[in-house]
């Protein structure tokens, strides 16, 4: 019998003290917005651990190097143009957006302006892997938190819950299974691929998994109370 950690089994993301009765609104709960930016400010931070490690970028910016190569256009907007199409997908999933799919950019793209001049960057290798799988955690971390709140996902993140309400496959199956795909499509573009790619795009799902059953075992998941 192969052993598979629980976390590993996830399908759905747990309501707990700071979720929000809906992703849509526009009076959410304090506790909940108060989650929904530490979450993102987790999860910039761990893109920027990733950048500011020298050995990959993530899936999403493998894809936009690529659209970058053939059409020319900025990474910002080819970024911009994708999280549109993503979001357009959305529509026959049937998710929902809230103030967190807008704060998902504005949050983890200040974080990454201000905060990644000041994290540290190694010249050891070991060092810089090690880095970046601390990033990893970290922004599985972010994205488990924030998820929670239910103010609505990233673009990103809603095709992750989406797919898997569909598949009904493991969150940390369905997400390491975008990114590995995000991955081939920005390669075969002319995206450039590293092991801190790799790592992300293998580690990301398995992170947030691991971050919501971590939490949801912390602390009553409510919809399990309200039975």
């Amino acid at each position: 019998m192969i052993f598979k950690p629980k976390f590993l089994l996830i399908k759905e993301v747990p309501l707990l003290f700071w979720s929000s009765p809906k992703a849509l609104t526009i009076t959410p709960p304090f506790v909940s917005v108060i989650f929904l930016i530490i979450g993102l400010t987790l999860f910039g931070l761990g893109e920027a651990l990733l950048v500011a490690s020298g050995v990959g970028v993530s899936p999403w910016t493998v894809l936009a190097q690529g659209i970058t190569h053939i059409t020319g256009w900025s990474i910002g907007f080819a970024t911009f143009v994708t999280s549109f199409v993503v979001l357009f997908f959305w529509i026959p999933l049937r998710q929902i957006p809230g103030i967190g799919t807008i704060l998902n950019a504005v949050i983890i793209s200040l974080v990454l302006e201000f905060l990644l001049p000041f994290l540290p960057t190694f010249e050891n290798y070991i060092f810089k892997i090690s880095e970046a799988i601390v990033g990893v955690l970290v922004t599985g971390l972010g994205g488990g938190l924030y998820l929670i709140a239910n103010l609505g996902p990233g673009p990103r993140d809603g095709l992750m819950t989406g797919l898997q309400k569909v598949t009904d496959l493991p969150i940390a199956w369905v997400r390491s299974g975008l990114e590995l795909a995000v991955i081939a499509a920005g390669w075969i573009l002319g995206g450039t691929v590293g092991i801190g790619t790799v790592l992300f795009a293998l580690g990301i799902g398995p992170s947030v998994a691991a971050s919501m059953y971590v939490l949801r075992s912390i602390f009553i998941d409510i919809s399990i109370k309200k039975h």
